[in-house]
């Protein structure tokens, strides 16, 4: 993929954009005030915000707290949305027993670009479907900005940040795409202008390294602890291990 050097988006993320591997992840203290219930019993169907700037899918109150720092723009996340997440979420989150927070740690524009289109569903399940469609389809969209050519990238860098993101996200394509998800480009265009969006996705990645001390992504955290990989296995291995620990 070539290199995005846009000198804004370069001083906004550098708190610590990194590598994509696996390593820790942050959890949801923030519990519901009134008791809530699961929609037709199937607690994957509530998704909520948490104070922390994720988005959290299923019962808030759930004894086992699961966290995902994830980046839109990392294969190795991709590789767990569309392989492992189906089990998390079909074993432990529609029961309520676990709940799974996802947050956004991006890592270059592009990243922050693709993330504003997919918070911009809101606190909804549909943030998830877009999440995870983003990922099935990851390489379509890195693909698109390969094919763009140099110049036009370097000329991003004359836009200010929030229309930096904007075009990107068309060139990329991911704008066409949401349209036919259900999520109008009129509305993407309103959220890749948002610069208070922009600021609590930055802000999400500083409080996760100064938290975490976050290296690379998918990081994991199942009640606050980080959940390391066996060397050698995936992701799903070590989570699930850690969840049925804490249950």
């Amino acid at each position: 993929m070539k290199k995005l050097s846009l000198a804004v988006a370069a001083s906004l993320l550098a708190l610590g954009a990194t590598a994509c591997k696996q390593q820790p992840a942050a959890q949801n203290d923030n519990p519901a005030a009134a008791p809530v219930q699961a929609p037709n019993g199937d607690w994957s169907k509530l998704v909520s915000a948490t104070t922390e700037g994720g988005m959290l899918m299923g019962n808030p109150q759930a004894k086992v707290k699961v966290v995902e720092f994830g980046s839109m723009t990392c294969h190795v996340c991709a590789d767990f949305a569309t392989k492992d997440e189906a089990k998390l979420v079909d074993n432990y989150v529609k029961t309520g027993n676990v709940s799974f927070e996802f947050r956004n740690f991006v890592r270059d524009p592009l990243d922050i670009a693709i993330s504003l289109v997919t918070r911009c569903a809101g606190a909804t399940p549909q943030f998830f479907t877009l999440t995870n469609g983003i990922y099935a389809e990851q390489k379509s969209f890195f693909d698109r900005i390969q094919a763009v050519p140099q110049d036009q990238l370097a000329q991003l860098q004359s836009l200010p940040p929030a229309q930096q993101f904007a075009r990107m996200a068309q060139l990329a394509g991911v704008q066409e795409w949401a349209a036919q998800r259900g999520l109008p480009s009129g509305k993407t265009s309103q959220c890749l202008a948002d610069q208070g969006e922009i600021d609590r996705i930055v802000q999400m990645n500083s409080d996760a390294s100064s938290t975490y001390d976050i290296p690379g992504t998918p990081t994991f955290l199942v009640d606050g602890e980080e959940v390391k990989p066996t060397p050698g296995q995936g992701n799903w291995d070590a989570l699930e291990a850690a969840i049925k620990a804490a249950q």
